[in-house]
């Protein structure tokens, strides 16, 4: 009955809602680099950096902070792998490298824009069979694959699979500062012939998981697990999934792995509007057992070639899952960045402040120490900002800062229309402060995302009355100074 009362209460709310930006929230864009959807456009290195830079900023400025960058396209990378071959499009010449490091690069130009950067890998499909990465697959491995009409999979009833996908993420993992590693169609295709129950073709495919999870937290603990799911975990009650569901149709127990810590995070494909959509949010919230969940929202059904949608059904959506306190995924990057019927503009408008990313409190529970120190100089346009002193206590590798203004003291850390900056790498910060004399407030955050206590200082100069402040005007100065590492298809 509770279930019920819930789901009429986000139909109402999904017809007349405005939510207020939260400070954590996950807001996300699965970037595709499968032939070059997204990314990218060319084969010039120098014109493909350039592209993924303007990106990047187009989300900054959406105050995106969750990046899904496909690594793992078909049975290649976009990073120098010692497993399987370069990504082809890259280059156009199949196996050859682009002369750097795609991964690296979103890597670093994510955390410059205090973003989260997530390495998305496809997993069971290996293409079809003209795609470079299957013929591979298929030459070394002839035995692990299958064909299905006219597309080849891993087989995921051999504990080969799971090894094998396991050794790729353990790459990834140990080789790179990324935040996440995120698991594309972890599932059998909807048209496999089961041998056996689906019940034991879920147990193959948590076993896969279950191998994936090992292998990654055993080189970083902080490093998120997640997955997209299909959108419908199963038939509700009262509401069918019209065969199209996770757990029965392709034996994905999603709400299963988070309930047994296998996943941290989850991004379940919802790809639906209407009775199709506001139940199974319902639904993933009520089984999301603390942990994070950002349902994936089709905006490319807003293009006039797909469904032509309006955009009243996404910002409708978006609404409902602010409310419901999960995050928010857009599938896929260029419909946003091209601004289709007006997405971005309103994203931009939705995501009025920064957000930090909610903290894995089930990993790591101990939140580092505030600084000691917070010095200011007062500049005549800008406030120089130097703080240190902060410890870690969660063993991971360094720890980041998110640095507050007010004009009221003390600083409201709780208020995330006064961040400043966030998940900063550095221990100073330059802040254009437009005249008005602001109060500051710098935490640490470790990398589970726990957040220290505020180091704030109070001197003698003292804010103008009754003055208003937009932060979103305040442009982060450059970093200067480095601090030092501690022991460290949808």
């Amino acid at each position: 009955m509770k279930t019920i009362i819930r789901i009429f209460i986000l139909f109402t709310l999904a017809l007349n809602i405005s939510a207020q930006s939260p400070k954590h929230e996950v807001r996300a864009v699965w970037l595709t680099t499968l032939q070059g959807l997204d990314w990218p456009k060319t084969t010039s290195p120098e014109q493909q950096r350039r592209d993924l830079i303007r990106i990047l900023d187009q989300y900054q400025q959406a105050n995106i902070n969750t990046v899904l960058f496909q690594a793992r396209v078909r049975g290649t990378t976009v990073y120098p792998s010692a497993i399987e071959p370069w990504e082809p499009i890259l280059t156009n010449r199949p196996g050859s490298s682009p002369g750097y490091d795609p991964l690296q690069f979103c890597i670093d130009e994510c955390h410059k824009r205090g973003m989260e950067c997530h390495a998305w890998i496809v997993t069971i499909p290996i293409g079809k069979a003209n795609n470079y990465g299957c013929q591979q697959l298929r030459k070394n491995y002839p035995k692990r694959i299958v064909k299905i009409g006219e597309e080849y999979y891993m087989n995921p009833e051999l504990p080969e699979t799971g090894d094998y996908i396991a050794g790729i993420c353990r790459e990834v993992t140990r080789r790179y500062d990324i935040d996440g590693i995120h698991l594309d169609y972890i599932r059998y295709p909807e048209t496999w012939k089961f041998k056996y129950s689906r019940e034991e073709g879920r147990r193959n495919i948590t076993s896969i998981v279950r191998k994936i999870h090992r292998a990654v937290k055993a080189e970083k603990p902080w490093v998120k697990m997640s997955c997209s799911p299909i959108g419908k975990y199963d038939d509700l009650s009262r509401f069918r999934s019209n065969g199209w569901n996770a757990y029965t149709a392709v034996c994905q127990d999603a709400q299963g792995w988070l309930r047994e810590g296998l996943m941290d995070e989850l991004f379940p494909m919802m790809y639906f509007q209407g009775n199709q959509f506001y139940p199974f949010v319902a639904d993933w919230k009520e089984h999301s057992y603390g942990k994070i969940v950002a349902p994936g929202l089709s905006i490319y059904m807003l293009h006039p070639s797909e469904r032509n949608w309006d955009l009243s059904i996404i910002r409708r959506e978006m609404n409902v899952l602010r409310q419901e306190g999960l995050g928010c995924t857009f599938f896929r990057s260029k419909f946003l960045t091209d601004n289709i019927k007006g997405i971005y503009t309103f994203t931009k408008d939705f995501n009025q402040t920064p957000a930090l990313i909610p903290p894995m409190t089930w990993m790591g529970k101990h939140a580092p120490t505030p600084a000691t120190i917070l010095q200011i100089e007062r500049g005549k346009t800008n406030d120089r900002l130097t703080w240190y002193g902060a410890r870690d206590l969660s063993g991971a590798n360094y720890l980041l800062y998110n640095i507050y203004a007010s004009d009221t003291w003390p600083v409201d850390t709780q208020n995330p229309h006064n961040l400043v900056a966030c998940r900063y790498r550095y221990q100073s910060l330059t802040v254009p402060h437009h005249g008005h004399s602001l109060y500051y407030a710098v935490t640490a955050t470790d990398r589970y995302g726990n957040e220290s206590a505020p180091k704030s200082v109070q001197d003698l100069v003292r804010p103008r009355p009754n003055s208003r402040i937009d932060f979103r005007s305040l442009i982060v100065g450059k970093q200067t100074k480095k601090t030092k590492k501690q022991t460290h298809f949808k």
